[in-house]
């Protein structure tokens, strides 16, 4: 640890720089991937604004259990719906398993009102909020 903090302090410049990098990568990753919105989030955001569900997993995941209310359009699918997921006014939360596919598809709709579950489908269920179908 005393090394570190020697090399901190023999090499200001190098630190600066470094620490500059690390906050511009993730600024740009977390802009790139859109926002998110947390589980507890999602039921206010149906309610309030109409938001709409889209659930990017592959068919059979989606039947195995997902968020009421919600679509089943699969990302391989998603180039052939985009104009009509462009075209949505209401916010559109994209759901996926962990929240990293999902980033990719808020990437290619590329609208303001669109958005991703935080951590997907896993930390929805992590919350304690409930799927539809899910098998018991």
């Amino acid at each position: 640890m005393e090394r570190w903090i020697e090399f901190i302090g023999n090499h200001p410049f190098l630190f600066g720089l470094l620490a500059v990098l690390l906050i511009a990568f993730f600024a740009i990753e977390t802009k790139r991937s859109g926002k998110k919105v947390p589980p507890s989030e999602v039921g206010l955001l149906v309610n309030n604004h109409n938001a709409r569900i889209i659930d990017i997993r592959p068919a059979a995941k989606f039947a195995t259990g997902h968020i009421t209310g919600s679509q089943n359009i699969p990302f391989a699918e998603l180039k052939n719906h985009l104009t009509t997921l462009q075209a949505i006014e209401v916010p559109v939360i994209i759901v996926c398993d962990m929240g990293i596919q999902a980033g990719a598809a808020v990437q290619l709709i590329n609208r303001p009102n669109v958005m991703r579950l935080e951590g997907g489908i896993a930390n929805y269920q992590a919350a304690g909020l409930p799927l539809v179908g899910a098998k018991k």
